[in-house]
C-alpha cells in the first residue's frame, strides 16, 4: 500500500513539474509553485492542480476569449465612437488613455460629475438615494453580497421599485458571496429579482473557475448614474463585527456619459453568466446627456483579457509622474515590475507614498507585503501605517491622475480576478482625493528604515515564507 501511494505521489509530482514548465507564465511564480510541490507532499500537487494550472489554455476560456469576446469587442468599438468622447490634451493622460483604450476599447469620456465617497456610511447612504430615484432598471455587480443589515435595505428597496415597473438585475461572485444561497437568495428570486452567479462554483466546473473570481463592484441606475470603488454589500462597512473594526473604503458615483463603460463591463459579464444579450438595447444604453466637466475612462481586466491592464495601468501611471506618487491599498504585494518602477521613481527625485493598513485580514498577505518594504525605504519611500483596516485601493499622480477601482496591487488582481478601475482625469478631484490621503498619513505611523531593518528575526522569518508563496496568493 506504500508503495502504491509513493507512486502516486511520484506521478502527480511529475505530472506538476511538467506541467509547470510548459505552461508557466513567469519564472518566479513557477518558481513558487514548484517549491509548494516538493514541501507539501500530496497537498502540494493537489492546490497547484486547483489554483495553479494556467486555465486560459483550456476550453472554459478559449471559449469565452474567441467567441464572446470577439463579439462584445466588436461591439464595444462601435459604442465607442459617440458623443462626449474626450482625447486628453496633457501627454501623460493622453499616453495612459491610449494604453487603457487599446487594451480595453473604453474610452476617456467627457462632461461626467463624479462624487467621491469615503467609507462605507456614505457610499451606501448615496447608493440607497440613487436607488430610490431609479425608474426603469437597477444593475448592480458585487465580490461580496453578504446576509445582514444591508442586503435587508436592497431586498426591501427592489420590492418596491420591482413593483413600480423597474428591472433589477444581480450578478455575484460565487466564492466571495458564498452566504447568498438558499432561502436568502430565493426571496430575492422570488420578487423578480433576476439572479445570476458568475463562474458558479459546482462539482462539475469546480477545477476550471475555482481559482478565477468577479472582484468588480458596479452599480448602475437607469444608465445615467453608476457606482464603482472598492466597497462590497457587507455590514462590515457599517458597523465593527471583527476584530478588524469598521472596515474603510473608497468609493466613487459617476453621473455622466462614462456610465455608458460601466454598463458595457457588467453587460458583458451578465450575459456571460446568463445567455441574455442586453448589450445593443438601447433601453439600456440611452444617449446620457453632460452632468458635468470631469473627465473619466474605465479600465477593466480579468483572466479572459489578451492583456493585464489593470497592472499595465498601475506600471503606466508610476512610470508617468513627474513629482509624487500617492498609493493606498490593502494587499499590497507587487511582482518585480512594479516594485523596480517604484524604487526607480524614488531614486529619481519622485515622492512615493505608500498607505497600508497596519491589520489585515490575511497573515499571509500582510507578511509577504512587509517583505517588500525594506527596498522600498532603502531608496526613499514614505510607508505608513493606517491603524484601522482600510480596503481603499486608490492611486494618484501629480495631482493630474486618480485611479479608485476594485484592483489590488497583487498577482491575484492582475491575473486571477476580474477588476475594474475609474480612472480621473481631473486636477480638482485628484487634489480633493489627495488631500484625504494626506489627512489619514497624518493619524497614521510612519516607518522608519533603520528601526524596520532591525525588526525580529521571527518577523523576517515569516515575511521571507510569505514571499516565497506571493505569486499563489
Amino acid at each position: 500500500m506504500n508503495t502504491f501511494w509513493w507512486i502516486l505521489y511520484a506521478v502527480l509530482t511529475l505530472w506538476c513539474i511538467i506541467s509547470i514548465i510548459l505552461h508557466g507564465s513567469r519564472p518566479t511564480k513557477s518558481l513558487s509553485w514548484l517549491l509548494a510541490i516538493l514541501l507539501l507532499p500530496f497537498a502540494g500537487p493537489i492546490l497547484y492542480y486547483l489554483f495553479g494550472v494556467n486555465r486560459r489554455k483550456f476550453k472554459f476560456f478559449r471559449l469565452k476569449q474567441t467567441e464572446k469576446r470577439k463579439l462584445f469587442d466588436e461591439k464595444y468599438k462601435d459604442l465607442s465612437e459617440q458623443a462626449n468622447r474626450k482625447e486628453p490634451e496633457q501627454v501623460k493622460v493622453a499616453k495612459l488613455a491610449k494604453l487603457i483604450e487599446s487594451s480595453t476599447f473604453l474610452t476617456p469620456y467627457d462632461g461626467n460629475k463624479v462624487t467621491v465617497l469615503n467609507g462605507g456610511a456614505e457610499t451606501f447612504e448615496s447608493i440607497f438615494e440613487a436607488l430610490q430615484k431609479a425608474q426603469k432598471f437597477i444593475h448592480l455587480q458585487y465580490y461580496i453580497f453578504s446576509e445582514g443589515e444591508l442586503t435587508e435595505r436592497f431586498f426591501e428597496l427592489f420590492k418596491k421599485k420591482i413593483a413600480e415597473g423597474v428591472e433589477v438585475r444581480l450578478i455575484y461572485d460565487s466564492f466571495g458571496s458564498y452566504s447568498f444561497r438558499g432561502k436568502f437568495k430565493k426571496k430575492f428570486q422570488e420578487i423578480g429579482v433576476q439572479v445570476y452567479p458568475m463562474m458558479p462554483i459546482r462539482f462539475g466546473n469546480l477545477l476550471f473557475t475555482l481559482n478565477y473570481r468577479n472582484h468588480r463592484k458596479i452599480l448602475i441606475m437607469d444608465g445615467h448614474v453608476g457606482f464603482t470603488g472598492g466597497v462590497n454589500v457587507s455590514d462590515k462597512y457599517i458597523k465593527p463585527i471583527s476584530d478588524l473594526g469598521i472596515w474603510e473604503d473608497l468609493h466613487v458615483k459617476i453621473e455622466g456619459p462614462a456610465v455608458n463603460s460601466l454598463h458595457r463591463i457588467f453587460m458583458k459579464d451578465y450575459h456571460f453568466a446568463s445567455d441574455e444579450d442586453l448589450l445593443m438595447s438601447k433601453t439600456y444604453f440611452p444617449d446620457v446627456e453632460p452632468r458635468g466637466s470631469h473627465i473619466v475612462q474605465i479600465a477593466a481586466a480579468g483572466p479572459d483579457s489578451k492583456q493585464p491592464a489593470i497592472m499595465q495601468q498601475y506600471i503606466a501611471m508610476v512610470n508617468s509622474a513627474e513629482k509624487y506618487i500617492c498609493i493606498a491599498n490593502p494587499y499590497f504585494i507587487p511582482g518585480t515590475s512594479i516594485l523596480q518602477a517604484l524604487i526607480i521613481a524614488a531614486l529619481s527625485g519622485i515622492e512615493v507614498r505608500l498607505l497600508v493598513p497596519e491589520k489585515s485580514d490575511s497573515r499571509m498577505a500582510k507578511f509577504s507585503m512587509f517583505s517588500r518594504f525594506e527596498q522600498l525605504l532603502e531608496v526613499g519611500v514614505k510607508i505608513h501605517l493606517r491603524p484601522d483596516f482600510s480596503h481603499s485601493k486608490m492611486i494618484i499622480v501629480d495631482g493630474e491622475i486618480a485611479s479608485v477601482g476594485s484592483g489590488n496591487f497583487d498577482y491575484r488582481s492582475f491575473e486571477h480576478n476580474f477588476e475594474t478601475n475609474a480612472l480621473l482625469y481631473d486636477g480638482e478631484l485628484t487634489e480633493q482625493i489627495k488631500a484625504e490621503f494626506d489627512r489619514i498619513c497624518s493619524n497614521c505611523n510612519r516607518l522608519d528604515y533603520k528601526t524596520f531593518k532591525n525588526r525580529p528575526l521571527w518577523q523576517r522569518f515569516m515575511e521571507g515564507m510569505a514571499k516565497f508563496f506571493s505569486p499563489l496568493l
